[in-house]
């Protein structure tokens, strides 16, 4: 071998090299993100219902705001059909605003109603 060869050999074998870890280091970060993002992903469960126009989640207990809801995938217009049930919503707080967000991937009927206990509604008309 000259050592012309010798050198290209050793030049190819460094950026063969170089290009292996960087891919490896890529693969490793798309990873790393992916649980990220599951791990931010987490459910809600209340009633679902409309406000200025917009759906949104409340609290079963007393109905006050819990967030309001976005569609991720799916329709905004699916959301009708859950309107005064108890539901879970699977997927992600956006954060920032005034008040909160939640991006839903998923939901899931609890209850065919959604309603204050009556313990809450005989403490409101007393």
């Amino acid at each position: 071998m000259t050592n012309q060869t010798m050198l290209s050999l050793v030049v190819s074998a460094i950026f063969f090299a170089a290009g292996s870890s960087s891919v490896a280091r890529a693969a490793e970060q798309a990873q790393q993100s992916k649980e990220e993002s599951k791990s931010a992903s987490h459910s809600m469960t209340g009633c679902v219902d409309e406000q200025n126009g917009r759906y949104v989640l409340t609290n079963d207990s007393d109905l006050t705001l819990i967030a309001i809801l976005e569609a991720d995938g799916f329709p905004t217009e699916a959301f009708a059909k859950h309107m005064g049930h108890k539901v879970t919503v699977r997927g992600t707080e956006i954060p920032g605003g005034t008040q909160p967000t939640f991006k839903v991937r998923s939901i899931a009927a609890v209850s065919d109603m959604c309603a204050p206990s009556p313990q809450k509604q005989q403490q409101i008309s007393e």
